[in-house]
This record gives C-alpha cells, structure tokens and sequence, in this order.
C-alpha cells in the first residue's frame, strides 16, 4: 500500500461503527414500500410508459428504523477506521434496519489491506456478543468491544458492571472516537448523511469513492505536517 511505503502504519487498531444515511427519495410507508417492492418484481414494474427500462426508480431498498424515538426511512454505513491515522479502510451499506452487530466481521475483513493483521478491533457496546467475540478470538485479534449496560448487562451476565469493565469502557471510548470524527467531518463536507442513489450498489460505490478521496486528504496533511 502507498500510505505504508510513506510510514502510515494501518494495523495498530481499527473503530467499527455505523451511522444512518438519509433516503435520496421521498419517504414510503411501510405498506407502500411492500407495494412497491411486489411491483418491482414483476414484468410490468422492470419498464416505463414506453416499454423502456424506467430512468427513475423509487427507493425500495431502502426501510424504516427508529432511533432515539425518531422514525428514519434509508440506510445505514458500517465503516472501520485505523485510529493511528484515522484512514477509512472497509464501508459496508445495508437498508437501515440492520442491527450493527452482524457487520463486524465485514469491517474487520475489508480492513486487511497489508500483510500484517490487525492487533485490535474497538466498538461500541452495539456489537457485544458472542458471535463477534468468538470471531476476534478466531483471528486473534484483541477485543476492544464495550460491556453493554442496563438491561442489556443483566439480560447477558445478569450482573452490574465492575469498576474494571467501567473503566475498560471508557479507554475504549477514548479510542474509538476516531469513527465518530470521520462520520462528523463526511457530514459537514460531504453531505454523507444524505444518499445520492437510490439503489443500494450505486449508494456503496458512492460511499467507497468518497472515502477514497477523504483518506487522500487526510494523508497529504499528515504528510504535509511531517
């Protein structure tokens, strides 16, 4: 990799979060989406007026979540980001219900870009779990994933956290801000929190070009700086 060859190191640790992505279109109930969906799938839906494959599609990849109280029709980016440099090295769109969890091991995965592993992986509470600790204990790699709290603590432990987890919580929390800075800086420059597509592929590549551009960037100023 070039950023290797100028000595930005990649494999110190990576921060695995997702964020929510407005819809390019305009919001769908959820039982004229299913609509939507049924009709796309039949011959009459693949064609306009004029028998021609429609130049306007309406966003039916996309779905509904609630976060915060707060009803959100699009998608979700999972993104890892090296917290040496703060380079985005894997994005991964889904619809927005998605649980984050699951995309852990794709981060991780599309991470590799040398041949040296990653020493550690950091996320938030969202991704705790056995399936994602197993994992990192597969690849042997260090897990940085928070303890949950509250409900979720005892549903698993059925305990409160130790002084020790509370503390291994918040030096992770000091880490993994790192993606948080990254989600911050696409969405006041880049207008990232809104799509541009409305097809999921065009979403991901318009997603993947973007961090290009932003790890260039990134790196000529740290460059620039040494």
């Amino acid at each position: 990799m070039q950023f290797t060859s100028k000595g930005l190191t990649i494999n110190e640790g990576i921060a695995v979060d997702a964020r929510l992505v407005q819809s390019a279109s305009h919001p769908l109930s959820t039982e004229k989406l299913e609509e939507a969906k049924a009709k796309s799938e039949t011959p009459q839906g693949k064609v306009d007026k004029s028998g021609k494959a429609p130049k306007f599609s309406r966003d039916i990849e996309a779905d509904w979540v609630v976060k915060n109280n707060v009803a959100h029709f699009g998608w979700k980016e999972h993104a890892s980001v090296d917290i040496k440099q703060g380079f985005v090295l894997s994005t991964v769109m889904s619809a927005a219900s998605h649980h984050d969890s699951p995309y852990l091991p794709l981060c991780v995965a599309g991470s590799c870009h040398t041949k040296e592993p990653i020493k550690k992986v950091y996320a938030d509470k969202g991704y705790f779990g056995k399936p994602n600790r197993d994992f990192l204990a597969l690849n042997k790699i260090a897990d940085g994933i928070m303890h949950p709290e509250g409900h979720k603590r005892k549903a698993t432990t059925g305990t409160e956290l130790t002084e020790y987890e509370i503390a291994r919580n918040k030096a992770i929390s000091k880490v993994r801000y790192i993606v948080e800075q990254y989600f911050g800086l696409s969405h006041l420059y880049n207008k990232a929190y809104r799509a541009r597509f409305s097809r999921l592929i065009k979403n991901a590549l318009d997603a993947l070009f973007r961090q290009m551009a932003f790890n260039l960037f990134r790196a000529s100023k740290i460059l620039k700086t040494a």
